[in-house]
């Protein structure tokens, strides 16, 4: 889909917020509030805006423990991989992952209510999945930045 200066100035803005009404977006892209509404659901229909999310404190909710995992995996299977993607999706704890390239497979981002939370979570997912030849965590000490925005140039 080809995106015009509009398109990417809609894009900026309600990535950044998305609670803004279609009548205040239209004034920062210089749209009717219907012709903004019109743009914002085909921009949804074509996918470039793939979800409106809401980024939640993990303290407010009882999940201050963040955790960076690496993941290797024994065999680079397509079979393997695309079972361990599933997994990945089914599983709540898991609130990010990539399939990289390096000294890992996989990198996710992970919540727990406490160590001991996670040490649970880790003998059920890794042990559990035969494939994982090993995991390495990082345990985050300060969250200093969390967004989805993408930089999206608006030439």
């Amino acid at each position: 889909m080809d995106l015009d200066r509009i398109d990417r100035k809609i894009l900026n803005v309600v990535q950044r917020n998305n609670r803004l009404t279609t009548e205040e977006l239209g004034e920062l892209a210089g749209l009717s509030a219907t012709a903004c509404q019109r743009r914002l659901k085909r921009l949804r229909d074509a996918g470039v805006i793939e979800a409106d999310v809401a980024i939640v404190s993990p303290e407010a909710v009882g999940r201050p423990v963040i955790l960076l995992v690496s993941i290797t995996l024994e065999r680079d299977r397509a079979d393997i991989i695309d079972r361990f993607k599933q997994a990945i999706r089914r599983t709540p704890e898991i609130m990010c992952a990539y399939y990289v390239t390096g000294e890992a497979d996989f990198i996710i981002t992970v919540s727990a209510q406490d160590m001991a939370e996670y040490e649970a979570f880790t003998r059920r997912f890794f042990y559990e999945h035969l494939e994982v030849k090993g995991f390495k965590t990082t345990v985050v000490m300060d969250r200093i930045k969390a967004s989805f925005a993408l930089p999206i140039a608006e030439e």
